[in-house]
């Protein structure tokens, strides 16, 4: 009888072993887990430097057709270069939010096109870009960290990860176009080239405005601190000014007394010999804002998050 007892409670210390082994894992497992969850936000900053093109949609230059609204009116020959740097902080592991600087030219040219008006009013214009950000990011799917290859002890993202995003916000820029007269660029701001404070109707533009950008990109893992990326955003902005030109033709004489004859061949460089010029005819359309837009190449490096919360750029 006593014999038996013991080995009845030899069963019962094994199973509770065995019992023990099994909570001591699970407990393993979840916090392995937990951790994991978490480790993102040991990375939740990252540095963005990009370089890329601008391009401009407005009334200069355009389509070999008559002025049309957005991408139709794009034309690829106008593109000009684009820089950008900035720093974006993850919230969540599917939505951020980034600060940039970005700097970029736009231009646009009437002899580029076919359309017969537009090439025979004969204005060209190119404005330097610099912006301001803050964009709200929403990623399609959560970033993992893993194995690239599979690797024991080798870590990365895994399998070169694609994460698609899109994102919306606000910005405020600076812009100052300027026009080629007698082979010399020329600022036209300070010109009234449409009659600007020579009419008491017609006051001068400011050149510092706000956009709204819009747009998406794609992001690759390409290792475990690394990421480079694609992305296109276009500005819908609150002036139609960004290329001078906007509402209708103001007398050429007038705006030669004014601020002289620079500002006169600025204003119409056909002095009159085309249609409408000097006769308050239709020289741009006040019905469409400008918009210009960014498709920048960039590389993602993720930062370390001091016990502060703040970036280690270290």
């Amino acid at each position: 009888m006593i014999t038996y007892s013991i080995f009845v409670c030899s069963k019962c210390v094994k199973k509770l072993k065995m019992k023990v082994k099994v909570l001591l894992f699970v407990i393993l497992i979840v916090a392995s887990l937990g951790a994991d969850a978490q480790r993102w936000k040991r990375y939740r900053w990252e540095a963005v430097y990009g370089i890329g093109v601008s391009n401009f949609l407005g009334e200069l230059g355009g389509a070999d057709q008559v002025g049309t609204d957005y991408m139709k009116d794009l034309v690829i020959s106008t593109t000009r270069p684009s820089l950008m740097v900035g720093i974006r902080f993850k919230h969540t592991t599917q939505l951020a939010s980034k600060f940039t600087v970005t700097w970029g030219i736009v231009a646009g040219d009437d002899a580029n096109t076919e359309e017969p008006h537009r090439q025979a009013r004969n204005l060209n214009f190119r404005a330097h870009i610099a912006e301001v950000g803050y964009n709200f990011e929403f990623y399609l799917r959560k970033e993992k960290r893993g194995h690239r290859f599979k690797l024991r002890g080798v870590r990365g993202i895994k399998k070169m990860a694609i994460y698609p995003y899109g994102f919306f916000g606000i910005a405020g820029f600076f812009f100052n176009p300027q026009s080629k007269v007698n082979g010399n660029w020329q600022s036209l701001h300070q010109y009234g080239t449409e009659g600007q404070n020579i009419s008491p109707t017609r006051q001068t533009y400011n050149r510092f405005q706000l956009a709204i950008p819009i747009g998406g990109g794609l992001k690759w893992a390409i290792d475990r601190r690394w990421l480079v990326g694609i992305e296109y955003g276009l500005r819908k902005t609150f002036t139609d000014y960004i290329d001078d030109v906007s509402t209708t033709y103001y007398p050429n004489d007038e705006i030669r007394n004014a601020y002289g004859t620079t500002a006169a061949l600025a204003a119409d460089p056909t002095q009159g010999t085309w249609l409408g010029a000097g006769s308050y005819l239709q020289r741009g359309d006040p019905t469409d804002n400008d918009s210009y837009m960014f498709l920048l190449i960039n590389a993602n490096y993720k930062l370390k998050t001091s016990r502060a919360g703040l970036p280690k750029f270290r």
